[in-house]
């Protein structure tokens, strides 16, 4: 006989610390649109839905794999072919690798997870930068590990507070995350920047991981690589073919494990977790060679086109006396700051803008910023045109909003 109880049934409490505001703020958004309004959404970061495409040697190769019968399960480290172009693609660059420390995940995100994973116990520390991308918080709140936030300074472009970085270094601490080129604000490091990362790192024994997702798409040129500063540092980098080869949807990702030895447990962890998820989409795995050893001329004029839409963002909204605006140097991701009226925070600002407009942006304190600053990330993939007509509405809802 079926219960006649009404009584909930208990879920973890890690999911209450589990928060992504990228996604969760998109229920308000469709509350707005069910009201009639048309949302404009700036909000995620996927090319493909504002009209890039996929480059068609990466659709063919997927095609012919699937044609071919590479449509079961794979190794769980992933094919081979593709775990030599990522040993190529880094030794190339000037961080050598081998195959065996290469491993393809289902998308960045994954590999980043399955690191966090096989490195932190609850109660164990993470370095984050802050303002931070979400998805460590979240993986680290699933662990019941804890995100400690070292700053990085809008006043000088974004970089980030080497002495903040030190101070923060515990007993407890795992790992250091650098995210370079970075989201949310379009900042590039420069070379002394990411050595003192990497010494930090390599002096307290932790890992560093590399988020360098964005590497090709920085303005002025591909960023080097963090493992060629130092093949020997104990540095784990991710890519994917989400940005820089706009194939977001794919979930093709890869991690390449330094050569340290002293990550060689590391390495035998994240892999013991990987066989545990079988392994990431198979037929997409074939096009990690045909991006990384194939034709990439769509990303010079990829990278030109988001340099206008950056240089067109910073303009619109820093000549606005209610906003201010570091210029982005990579990727397609501003961080731009309102004057806020005393009392007001940062998601006041987003879902009034939201409502009024249909703008949707992403607050500030969803990146781990204080919600009482003002901070709000801009995806700025939309064609100029549009841009300069969202740009009309945002700054005229910023002087509305101030005035108070």
């Amino acid at each position: 006989m079926p219960s006649s109880t009404s009584t909930p049934i208990r879920v973890s409490a890690r999911v209450r610390g589990f928060t992504y505001a990228i996604r969760n703020i998109v229920a308000e958004a469709k509350k707005v649109e069910a009201a009639g309004r048309k949302v404009r959404y700036l909000n995620i970061g996927d090319p493909i839905s504002f009209g890039f495409h996929t480059p068609p040697h990466l659709i063919a190769a997927v095609e012919k794999a699937m044609r071919d019968g590479h449509n079961g399960y794979t190794a769980s480290a992933g094919v081979v072919p593709a775990r030599e172009a990522v040993s190529q693609e880094y030794t190339s660059r000037g961080m050598p690798v081998s195959p065996n420390r290469c491993i393809i995940t289902s998308g960045t995100s994954e590999g980043i997870e399955l690191t966090l994973g096989a490195i932190a116990d609850a109660g164990d520390e993470v370095l984050v930068p802050t303002p931070t991308y979400p998805l460590y918080t979240a993986v680290l709140a699933k662990l019941g590990a804890r995100a400690v936030f070292y700053r990085t300074d809008p006043s000088n472009h974004w970089q980030p507070d080497l002495d903040d970085v030190k101070r923060l270094i515990s007993p407890a601490t795992r790992a250091l995350v650098c995210i370079d080129p970075n989201n949310p604000t379009g900042a590039v490091y420069p070379t002394e920047t990411r050595k003192a990362l990497i010494d930090i790192a390599d002096r307290a024994n932790i890992v560093l991981l590399a988020d360098e997702v964005y590497g090709d798409l920085a303005f002025d040129g591909p960023a080097p690589l963090y493992g060629a500063l130092d093949p020997d540092a104990p540095i784990i980098s991710y890519s994917s073919l989400s940005k820089a080869y706009l194939a977001p949807g794919w979930r093709g990702g890869w991690l390449a494990c330094g050569r340290s030895e002293r990550l060689d447990d590391v390495l035998a962890a994240i892999k013991k977790l990987a066989d545990g998820r079988l392994c990431s989409p198979g037929p997409m795995q074939f096009a990690v060679a045909a991006a990384l050893t194939g034709d990439r001329s769509h990303q010079a004029s990829f990278v030109h086109d988001l340099r206008v839409r950056a240089d067109l963002t910073t303009a619109r909204l820093g000549a606005s006396p209610d906003l201010t605006c570091v210029a982005p140097r990579a990727a397609f991701y501003v961080m731009p700051q309102v004057r806020l009226p005393p009392g007001k925070t940062d998601e006041d600002f987003v879902l009034g803008l939201l409502r009024e407009t249909g703008v949707l942006c992403v607050y500030g304190s969803g990146f781990g910023m204080p919600a009482d600053q003002g901070f709000f990330r801009i995806v700025y993939l939309a064609s100029p045109d549009e841009l300069a007509s969202i740009y009309d509405d945002l700054v005229a809802y910023a002087r509305h909003f101030c005035a108070g």
